[in-house]
């Protein structure tokens, strides 16, 4: 009678209590943490909540596309500035590939998180890629498949013209920005500078 008529333990009431708010507390750490996460992710992906109002001067590609999709096969760690050119690397195209290395140069100290290349379909003229091996000794080259680039965004952004364009493309290989050869270049070197600044990679 004794014995049923003890009051309970305190520390046996609140251990349950206290394991309570401490996995509380760990899902609100992990929710702050992991959950910004995710919602940048699903915004990317799937485009909602994308602000209106813009501070950057080429085409936003937000729709996950790589650089495979372009028709290039590539591998790159760091942030890219690559000209496609699925026809002739003419006038336009190498004003591109010109204003790449000036971008690079341009960015200073952040100048070794970034490259810039060259993704041609044809051969280019024998001069002109002369004057590249010669001046351009950190230009990547690759090929360009048409038949991919075609389908892709590249040939959806083109209709079908062939003009060059200059993509910034991530780390991951993702595409990020487009521009055709209007693009002004400081216009170029402040979009890039603000998508290094706000990256954790590359």
């Amino acid at each position: 009678m004794g014995a049923a008529m003890n009051p309970p333990n305190m520390s046996e009431v609140q251990a349950p209590k206290s394991r309570r708010r401490g996995r509380l507390q760990l899902i609100l750490i992990l929710l702050g943490v992991i959950g910004p996460m995710i919602l940048a992710t699903g915004m990317y992906k799937l485009q909602f909540w994308v602000p209106e109002s813009r501070s950057y001067h080429g085409e936003l590609i937000g729709n996950g596309q790589s650089r495979a999709d372009l028709g290039v096969v590539a591998e790159e760690d760091r942030w890219q500035m690559l000209v496609s050119a699925p026809q002739k690397c003419s006038v336009d195209c190498q004003q591109l590939v010109y204003l790449a290395r000036q971008i690079q140069i341009g960015l200073g100290r952040d100048a070794s998180r970034a490259s810039h290349a060259l993704a041609t379909a044809q051969p280019l003229n024998a001069d002109y890629d002369a004057m590249l091996q010669r001046e351009y000794p950190q230009l990547q080259r690759y090929s360009l498949d048409v038949s991919t680039f075609n389908k892709g965004p590249g040939g959806k952004a083109t209709q079908g013209n062939g003009a060059a364009q200059l993509w910034i493309i991530d780390p991951h290989g993702n595409l990020v920005l487009r521009y055709d050869a209007r693009v002004k270049g400081k216009d170029l070197l402040n979009d890039l500078r603000q998508l290094l600044k706000l990256s954790n990679i590359g």
